[in-house]
């Protein structure tokens, strides 16, 4: 088995690409009282470590008690409550493992061991281990306890959620430190996407769809950074067949998506085909982010300067000002220390048509790279 592929992340991932980087670090709030600011502060210098965080925690100290001078009803006050320790402690949980690349794995709760799907998403996980991933699912049985089987229980993570009639953690996962349980679906859902380097649904019901529905909008509408989506059928199986005709000849066809649209996610039968959608998105590229209005793409390699050429000229539509150009870490991406020594390239690109990105991803994974001194 492969180790966990160090991907040298920064400290700190920002799953919109940059947006969250780009809010201030100083937030402008205010309780309205300066002395009671101050010693909010003054309580954030003594609490946290880290001076570059407190102005944040001060802010939300003042957040806090501006929703209690709100006169916020008392189940607000308990959901908005419920919500951020929810958020912490995942964040907490996840935090160890910053550095390897995961996996977030959808699928049927009512599909038994045996089924061709649970047969397929068992080897899926066990196969994404091998290349160096982590597993994140629902924790719950089918498809999830399928999954976190694969992947072992040191490479898994399961997001439980709480529900009015029993649900309880599969086996695998069951007793582990990095099994949460979720109050609230729109906490857990921030996790399954913030978290994931990828997203891999086989057959399921509402929550399935809902997940796929969620993962390509955030995309889609470049709320969310890209990442591979692959949908996984049984061999000769139907299920997302049906769901890319329908795509293709109703949304698509009534033009109720972009004509690229569909390039952001996969479909397929073969495990094998799956494994090597995600791992081949992560051949060269590595992630990106925004900065100001460029896009930074940070590589694995360098590019030969015959490939960037070809680059500008394959995507010229896309790009919004002046040329790709290959270059190396921005000013402003220096909070970024772990992935400060990759390769870059830069490009004012149009937003909106996030599938064109999405191709620009897939082309530089086949570029010609600069060979790595020997």
């Amino acid at each position: 088995m492969k180790a966990p592929e160090i991907t040298h992340q920064a400290l700190e991932k920002d799953f919109t690409g940059g947006g969250i980087f780009a809010l201030a670090e100083k937030p402008r709030g205010t309780t309205g009282d300066q002395a009671l600011d101050a010693k909010l502060k003054e309580l954030a210098s003594t609490w946290v470590p880290d001076p570059r965080t407190r102005d944040l925690v001060a802010g939300l100290l003042m957040t806090s008690l501006k929703i209690g001078r709100d006169a916020t009803g008392m189940g607000d006050l308990k959901l908005l409550h419920r919500a951020l320790r929810e958020m912490r402690y995942a964040n907490k949980v996840f935090y160890p493992y910053r550095d390897v690349r995961k996996i977030t794995i959808f699928g049927s709760a009512r599909t038994k061991p045996g089924h061709p799907a649970y047969e397929a998403a068992e080897q899926f996980a066990r196969r994404m281990v091998e290349e160096g991933f982590m597993a994140i699912t629902g924790a719950g049985e089918g498809i999830m306890g399928a999954a976190n089987h694969g992947a072992g229980r040191e490479q898994s993570f399961g997001l439980n959620i709480k529900l009015p009639f029993e649900q309880s953690a599969n086996d695998t996962i069951l007793g582990d430190e990095k099994l949460m349980t979720f109050n609230y679906f729109f906490t857990r859902k921030l996790f399954f996407v913030k978290e994931a380097d990828a997203v891999a649904l086989f057959p399921g019901g509402f929550g399935t769809l809902d997940e796929l529905s969620e993962s390509l909008t955030l995309m889609q509408t470049g709320k969310a950074t890209i990442m591979p989506v692959v949908m996984v059928d049984v061999p000769g199986g139907t299920y997302w067949k049906s769901f890319l005709k329908f795509v293709t000849e109703e949304l698509k066809g009534l033009e109720l998506i972009s004509a690229n649209d569909t390039s952001l996610f996969r479909v397929t039968d073969n495990v094998e085909d799956a494994v090597n959608e995600i791992t081949g998105f992560y051949k060269i590229f590595h992630s990106y982010r925004h900065v100001k209005d460029k896009v930074v793409f940070r590589l694995k390699r360098k590019l030969t300067k015959t490939a960037v050429d070809k680059l500008n000229v394959e995507f010229a539509d896309v790009l919004k000002e002046g040329p790709i150009v290959q270059g190396s870490l921005l000013v402003e991406e220096s909070n970024e220390e772990g992935i400060a020594h990759l390769p870059r390239l830069v490009a004012a690109l149009k937003h909106g048509d996030y599938g064109r990105w999405r191709q620009l991803i897939d082309r530089i994974n086949t570029s010609e790279v600069i060979p790595a001194k020997q």
